[in-house]
C-alpha cells in the first residue's frame, strides 16, 4: 500500500513540476537529495556499527546477562507466561536496553529473536499456529513505544546537520518516550485483564 501512495505522490509532484515548468529544479533536487542521503547513510552507518559492536561487547562479558537478572522483576511483571530462564528473556531484555540507549538499529536483531523464542513458546504452550500470543503482543507494542534514556540516533542525525547542541532533545526525547511507554503497558496491563 505505502508503494502505491509514495507512487501516486512521485507521479503528481512531476506532473506538477512539468506544467509549472519547474522540472529541472526537480531533478537539481532529486540529484542533490540523493547524495546527501548516501553521506548520511555512511555516517550513520559507522555509528550503527560502533553501538552493535559495543552491545556484542557487553553481551559477551556478561554485561547484558547481568542486566537481564536486574530486569527480571520487570521482565515477570511485564511477561507473566514467559517461564524464568526461558532464552526470550534475554534476548527481551537485550533488545530493551538497546531501546533504552536509542539504538533502534542494534535493538532488531535481538528483537526478532525474541519474536521467534515467543513464538515458538506460544507453540509449545500449545497456542494456534500464527495467532500471536500476548506476550508477543506486549512485547511488539513495548518495542514500538521505545523508552529511549538516549536517543543517540536523533543526537547522531542532529549533529551530521550541524546542530550547536545535539543533545538538547534528550530530556525531551525521555520524557516523551517515558509517556509513551507508560501509556503502552498500561494499555496491554488492562486489554490482558479484559480478555481474561
Amino acid at each position: 500500500m505505502l508503494n502505491y501512495l509514495w507512487g501516486f505522490m512521485i507521479l503528481i509532484g512531476v506532473a506538477y513540476a512539468a506544467y509549472n515548468g519547474t522540472l529541472p529544479e526537480v531533478t537539481n533536487a532529486a540529484i542533490s537529495s540523493s547524495k546527501e542521503a548516501v553521506t548520511l547513510a555512511i555516517a550513520m552507518l559507522g555509528i550503527m556499527s560502533f553501538w552493535t559492536g559495543i552491545m556484542k561487547v557487553a553481551e559477551n562479558s556478561g554485561i547484558t546477562e547481568a542486566a537481564t537478572r536486574k530486569l527480571e522483576p520487570l521482565l515477570r511483571f511485564l511477561f507473566p507466561g514467559i517461564p524464568s530462564g526461558h532464552e526470550a528473556n534475554h534476548y527481551i531484555a537485550v533488545n530493551v536496553i538497546s531501546n533504552m540507549l536509542g539504538l533502534g538499529w542494534a535493538a532488531t536483531p535481538a528483537g526478532l529473536k525474541a519474536m521467534q523464542a515467543l513464538s515458538e513458546l506460544a507453540e509449545e504452550q500449545g497456542k494456534p499456529k500464527g495467532v500471536a500470543s500476548n506476550e508477543m503482543c506486549i512485547f511488539l507494542i513495548l518495542n514500538i513505544s521505545s523508552l529511549q534514556l538516549i536517543p543517540m540516533n536523533i543526537v547522531a542525525y542532529r549533529s551530521e546537520y550541524g546542530s550547536v547542541t545535539p543533545s538538547a532533545v534528550i530530556t525531551l526525547g525521555l520524557l516523551a518516550t517515558l509517556a509513551s511507554t507508560a501509556a503502552a503497558i498500561v494499555f496491554c496491563k488492562l486489554a490482558d485483564r479484559k480478555g481474561r
